[in-house]
């Protein structure tokens, strides 16, 4: 609505809201819980009643359905379902999915024979912890279990259903939108999201955003699963809207790309590089075994999140992942298999380039993403592992933050920083921002790692200097200890960063411990930053549609980041 009548009312609704979060208080929608929430509390008591207390998916496919039992009736859970005073915790199965080659670390491989696994994912609300699980459904057994604090899985669908539920009937967003939404309406309902002052601040609850675009408006509807309820409703401005004929619901479930790139390897050998790569289900496409000559240079790299914030005072967006066509509900998925492309300076053949595209199913339109990712490999051993949010996302003002995990080959490495003083070496695992303070060395170096005596590598993180229309990474940096023991990432990783932190705190400080780093084997976490914008002539992380001679295109301004590595003498 445009009347006069309707702005106001959007105004008191934002303010009233604003007020009430500045005092750090959640939002009601009523102060009777409606039937529906009722009928879903019961359903969570009777379980924790009960002998077996694990919330189950109960799948139709046999196979999936004895994964998810093995788990929820394994002794290696127990310490998630009951608290040190033996009070029992709500922990559900969030999804249940064919193993991956990605999934398998190499200590579990030989317990995992194709065919043979499935990944668990559960959520423990009580302490807000994420538990993936192997199991081998021949055996019967659990083969492997990790948990994460601070961490969610994605949602299963009845979640995101009961998140568009509480939506759509709350007055507070019928007031808002000016009439009543249907459930049709809602967009990312199953993408996880935050909000300052509110208990999912820092993920502490487990909250979503369903969506609804009104004309150059999104009204965010801030839904708190762990207590299902609304906590805070958000207007963000997405620009001019175009309709666009959506993908397909085969073609998002390509069964080409999940059969050729999700469950196998696939392999380069080209200019002297050797490399394996797949999609993985969460981190989108992973290299591993990187070769150049006789030289081994990485174990695996791969984009573990995309973080995008909305807001620097009020802190809300989405943690999003990029993966297969099935993954879940919450990711931007491939619909396009991975591509082998030249890699040109001017008009000589310098390289290649392995491309991925990850699309939301009715992108350019508002709300709707499309992220690329990119690994460049030079003729001469350089190689930059980079990435692009190619617009439009929810809002013209927001903030995007892609995490890459880097993990080199080798036993003894070594990283260094440049400073006034020169090389500095890190003894200890920490973090490192790149702002407009940071000291390069004369070639353009913020870091350099040490494979071992012979080869080394100089770090070149973005500045606006690859042609690519990139302005700069504002990258944090992480350097961790690789532990063969413990699976810090080796395997698919959920979510592991809330969306909306605008500090160090993007996950990664999650394995970052003040370890020696002792000259042994590192992994290098590298969080670059980029901002949107919508301005004409001015367009970075956006996209919009339009209709020239009847036929839809897209116009569309990627802001790539990532650094380079190029090989010292």
């Amino acid at each position: 609505m445009k009347d006069n009548l309707f702005r106001t009312l959007i105004f008191c609704c934002i303010s009233v809201f604003s007020m009430q979060l500045a005092f750090g208080q959640d939002i009601l929608m009523t102060k009777e819980q409606p039937g529906f929430v009722q009928s879903e509390l019961a359903i969570i008591k009777d379980r924790l009643n009960s002998s077996q207390p694990v919330r189950l998916l109960k799948p139709t496919a046999p196979s999936m359905a004895l994964a998810e039992q093995i788990v929820a009736n394994s002794n290696q859970l127990a310490p998630f379902i009951k608290d040190l005073n033996g009070s029992i915790m709500r922990v559900e199965v969030f999804g249940v999915f064919k193993a991956l080659p990605s999934d398998k670390s190499a200590d579990i491989a030989s317990k995992c024979p194709d065919g043979s696994c499935y990944k668990v994912e559960l959520y423990n609300f009580s302490i807000n912890t994420a538990i993936t699980t192997l199991v081998n459904t021949q055996t019967k057994e659990v083969v492997k279990m990790i948990s994460i604090k601070n961490t969610q899985p994605d949602i299963p669908s009845y979640l995101k259903d009961l998140a568009i539920k509480i939506a759509v009937e709350s007055k507070t967003i019928e007031k808002a939108l000016g009439y009543k939404p249907n459930s049709t309406q809602a967009q990312m309902a199953g993408t996880k999201t935050s909000l300052n002052k509110s208990r999912c601040e820092r993920s502490l609850h487990l909250c979503v955003a369903p969506t609804f675009v009104q004309g150059d408006k999104a009204l965010w509807s801030i839904v708190d699963l762990t207590e299902m309820k609304l906590v805070g409703i958000r207007w963000t401005k997405v620009g001019e809207s175009e309709a666009r004929p959506g993908f397909t619901e085969r073609k998002l479930q390509n069964e080409y790309i999940t059969n050729c790139f999700c469950e196998k390897e696939s392999k380069v050998e080209k200019n002297q590089w050797k490399l394996n790569y797949q999609l993985t289900s969460s981190d989108g496409l992973k290299i591993s075994k990187v070769e150049f000559g006789d030289k081994k240079i990485l174990d695996q790299a791969k984009l573990v999140d995309w973080h995008v914030s909305y807001s620097n005072t009020d802190g809300f967006g989405y943690s999003d992942a990029v993966g297969c066509p099935f993954f879940s509900t919450a990711a931007v998925v491939a619909i396009d298999p991975p591509e082998v492309l030249e890699l040109k300076e001017g008009n000589e053949i310098v390289g290649f380039v392995l491309q991925q595209s990850f699309f939301s199913e009715g992108w350019p339109a508002a709300c709707n993403y499309n992220y690329v990712q990119r690994y460049e490999f030079y003729n001469d051993g350089r190689f930059r592992i980079s990435a692009a949010s190619v617009g439009r996302g929810c809002g013209n003002n927001g903030t995007y933050r892609p995490v890459f995990r880097i993990a080199f080959a080798s036993e003894m490495q070594q990283f260094h920083e440049y400073t006034q003083s020169g090389w500095n070496k890190w003894d200890s695992e920490k973090w490192q921002l790149q702002n407009e303070a940071t000291i390069y060395s004369p070639e353009k170096f913020q870091y350099k790692i040490s494979l071992n005596t012979k080869l080394r590598f100089g770090v070149e993180p973005g500045q606006g200097q690859f042609n690519d229309g990139g302005r700069g990474d504002n990258a944090y940096m992480y350097v961790t200890v690789a532990h063969r023991e413990i699976d810090e990432g080796d395997t698919d990783l959920m979510t592991i960063g809330p969306c909306c932190n605008q500090d160090y705190q993007q996950g990664p400080e999650k394995f970052v411990n003040s370890e020696p780093l002792r000259d042994g084997k590192l992994v290098l976490w590298y969080s670059a930053m980029m901002k949107n914008d919508d301005r004409p002539g001015k367009e970075y992380c956006w996209a919009k549609g339009f209709l020239e001679d009847g036929v839809f295109k897209t116009l569309s301004f990627p802001c790539f980041v990532g650094p380079m590595f190029i090989p010292l003498p």
